[in-house]
């Protein structure tokens, strides 16, 4: 090979806590540079996507909706991860969270009372952690890849969610428009303040931070996980299950997508539509790593994920650029924090004796 990776043999800590950091002023400069290759002026370009969207409380109101199904699902992501149990599917999960509890709110639709909002965001629990657990059934009992079963499953739940919102869910008085109708005020979350569209899902987000960390790191079950994701082999030997801790992980991180789902439903949107996630649960992937699957570095990693999102809205009508920006930019941040970490991991060796004796063979 022309070009090899070895491990180096002292790994600095410090630079693999940092290089989120770095990999998101790599980004920033990438960005700045491709505004100027656009036309448009890189500073004031990177003000409109980054700090005018938060200039105000209602702002910061939808910073905070935009991050609370991305947080959501990264939290769940995270404890998968931590046991190399690579869930792709959040997204699928997240869509069926929203699926069944809609069915749900909609059954409940002239209900009053407390329990109605329990029951619908139960049910939405229930289906993203089913869909997660169809995952595991596969993986535990067929040995099959949950990377390409869960991204299967992904399409699969946004065509039943299409169906549904098309068909037997459809507002009949609609006037033809995929939607259904709005839920009773029962099954809405409620708002926390009068100026912007915050609600108590937030503290959903709150109470899913601190449960994911004392789990990880202050109980056995979590010790059982992070055994597993180091050597597999190794937590076989000491007695733990690996199938029953594939299941926990999967049923968890489905849960919390599908509570993220219903989330979106009850709350801000009020309905079923299509548009339910713009692409929350991948997102969720690359704050996950960007977090370093650590939950309270996945809250910072989320608030910055919400903010790119709420930047490329405000840039895609202010300054009429592309609706892809955004994912341009979760793409380069992922791109640079993978290449950081490879190299402060591994040390590349250029292998030019090997080219000159290719080269040599060649002209034999």
């Amino acid at each position: 090979m022309l070009l090899s990776l070895e491990p180096r043999t002292q790994q600095s800590r410090a630079m693999l806590l940092l290089s989120p950091l770095l990999a998101g002023v790599l980004t920033l400069v990438s960005g700045a540079i491709l505004f100027a290759a656009l036309g448009h002026a890189p500073l004031a370009t990177l003000h409109t996507l980054l700090i005018e969207p938060i200039s105000d409380f209602y702002g910061i109101s939808e910073l905070l909706i935009k991050a609370l199904p991305i947080l959501l699902c990264a939290f769940g992501l995270a404890l998968a991860f931590q046991a190399r149990v690579w869930n792709i599917g959040a997204e699928g999960q997240l869509l069926i969270g929203a699926l069944v509890g809609s069915a749900v709110a909609l059954q409940l639709i002239d209900r009053q009372g407390p329990l109605v909002l329990v029951m619908v965001i139960a049910s939405g629990i229930l289906g993203g952690a089913a869909w997660g657990g169809l995952a595991a059934w596969l993986r535990t009992h067929f040995n099959a890849n949950e990377i390409l079963t869960t991204i299967m499953l992904n399409y699969i739940a946004l065509n039943l969610l299409l169906f549904f919102v098309h068909g037997p869910l459809k507002d009949p008085d609609g006037f033809s428009f995929p939607e259904s109708a709005m839920f009773g005020d029962a099954s809405r979350l409620p708002q926390l303040f009068e100026d912007g569209r915050v609600h108590i899902g937030l503290f959903f987000a709150l109470f899913a931070l601190v449960a994911v960390w004392v789990l990880l790191h202050k109980s056995f079950l979590g010790f059982q996980v992070r055994v597993l994701g180091l050597d597999k082999r190794a937590a076989g030997f000491v007695g733990f299950r690996e199938k029953r801790l594939v299941w926990l992980v999967l049923l968890i991180s489905g849960g919390l997508a599908g509570l993220a789902g219903v989330s979106e439903v009850s709350g801000p949107i009020g309905q079923l539509v299509p548009q339910v996630s713009p692409g929350y649960g991948y997102a969720a992937i690359t704050v996950a790593f960007l977090g370093r699957l650590n939950p309270f570095g996945i809250l910072f990693a989320g608030l910055l994920m919400a903010l790119l999102y709420l930047g490329g809205e405000n840039a895609q009508m202010t300054l009429n650029l592309p609706q892809s920006l955004t994912e341009l930019f979760q793409g380069m941040m992922l791109f640079y924090l993978l290449a950081c970490d490879v190299l402060i991991l591994y040390r590349p060796r250029f292998a030019w004796g090997g080219l000159q004796a290719a080269s040599k063979e060649s002209a034999a």
